[in-house]
């Protein structure tokens, strides 16, 4: 076999990889790949978040790595304006030379239009041990950018050290999205799930990890630190409930592999004791969770992605009628490795999940698979 022939057959087999079976067993998803490793400039592509603008644009974000979670790590983005149907090419928002810009975590003021994206930032030379144990040059800290112009252009970010308190050592925003309260008394208020960990011994100590809130009530002007979370939680999601309060989904290290619960009635300035739900089995790994409808609009409905089982594969959205009680609805989306995950509903009422997928590794691409909600309640 000639070289060139070995290349071709290989890109065949790599094209293979990523439309068959491995990527959904049913026909109704429709998977575009958005980011993937090696390809767009980047060694290695992680952490999706993605949300709806406005104006119905999508807008697709990733952390773009020269090697694996520490280093020179870049906040990039593509934006889509029919559905993701197309997708432009890759927008840097933050690059800071070979340090770590990442974490994104965006949510749409409704009523100004404007796209906040928060995120964190650490120096590359810094190792994720040495900022858990107290040992790093600079610890990490929490950023926010906005767009006003529907996520074209992005203001320069800027620190928020008032959201760290001084014994926190880790610190990351999401990753996924954050929402705005529709109901309640504190309706209009923007909510961020954060995580961090407080300063460890010379390993790592899950005890120390613990979720916790940011918000802001007057448009992203200034942003509040908010209720923080029981130990051995971390990477989190939140949804409003329909009598406006906050549910907070949070990635559990209570040896369950299962999701741990709390529920805020003021809107994530403090939360009622955590448990742990059954119902939604899952790897220690990041999740989302997405108000599809209200109880008016039908019925109620609220989704959740995340992988199943004790590894990170099998990614699997699950739906509940009931508020998040019970999950009845469990549909398949990729029966291989995959990872974090971050959904959106699009105009057309089709549901969208931006998620890590792969043939052997959860982190070979960044996929958008869209599906409807007539398939996902057959």
């Amino acid at each position: 076999m000639t070289k060139f022939a070995f290349i071709l057959v290989k890109l065949i087999l790599l094209q293979i990889t990523f439309s068959t079976p491995l990527w959904g067993e049913e026909k109704a998803l429709k998977i575009k790949v958005l980011f993937r490793k090696g390809v767009d400039g980047y060694n290695n592509i992680r952490i999706p978040a993605i949300c709806s603008t406005k104006e119905g644009t999508l807008l697709a974000f990733a952390e773009g790595r020269e090697a694996g979670d520490k280093g020179d790590i870049d906040l990039i983005m593509r934006r889509s304006e029919d559905e993701g149907k197309t997708w432009g090419g890759i927008n840097v928002i933050w690059d800071d030379k070979d340090n770590t810009c990442g974490n994104p975590c965006p949510v749409v003021d409704l009523d100004t239009g404007t796209i906040w994206l928060f995120l964190t930032w650490n120096l590359g030379s810094d190792s994720e041990t040495a900022i858990m144990t107290g040992k790093s040059e600079h610890p990490r800290s929490p950023w926010v950018t906005y767009s006003d112009d529907d996520g074209k252009t992005w203001a320069k970010p800027k620190k928020l050290p008032h959201l760290r308190k001084k014994k926190w050592t880790w610190y990351a925003t999401g990753p996924g999205n954050g929402i705005q309260l529709l109901r309640g008394p504190h309706k209009g208020r923007l909510v961020i799930p954060a995580n961090h960990a407080d300063r460890m011994t010379t390993k790592r100590d899950s005890n120390t990890y613990r979720s916790h809130i940011i918000f802001s009530d007057d448009h992203g002007e200034s942003w509040q630190l908010g209720a923080v979370q029981e130990p051995l939680t971390n990477e989190s999601t939140v949804v409003e409930l329909a009598d406006g309060s906050v549910m907070q989904n949070m990635r559990s290290y209570h040896g369950k592999n299962n999701r741990a619960v709390a529920i805020s009635r003021d809107g994530g300035a403090s939360f009622a004791p955590l448990y742990l739900d059954d119902g939604l089995q899952s790897p220690v790994c990041q999740a989302n969770i997405l108000r599809y409808s209200w109880p008016e609009e039908n019925r109620s409905r609220i989704l959740f992605s995340s992988p199943t089982g004790k590894r990170r594969a099998g990614i699997t959205v699950r739906m509940s009628y009931d508020e998040g009680k019970t999950w009845p609805v469990n549909k398949l989306m990729h029966q291989g490795p995959g990872a974090y995950s971050n959904m959106v509903r699009l105009t057309n009422g089709d549901i969208g999940l931006l998620v890590e997928i792969g043939g052997s590794s959860p982190y070979e691409t960044i996929s958008l698979i869209t599906f409807d909600m007539d398939w996902l309640e057959e």
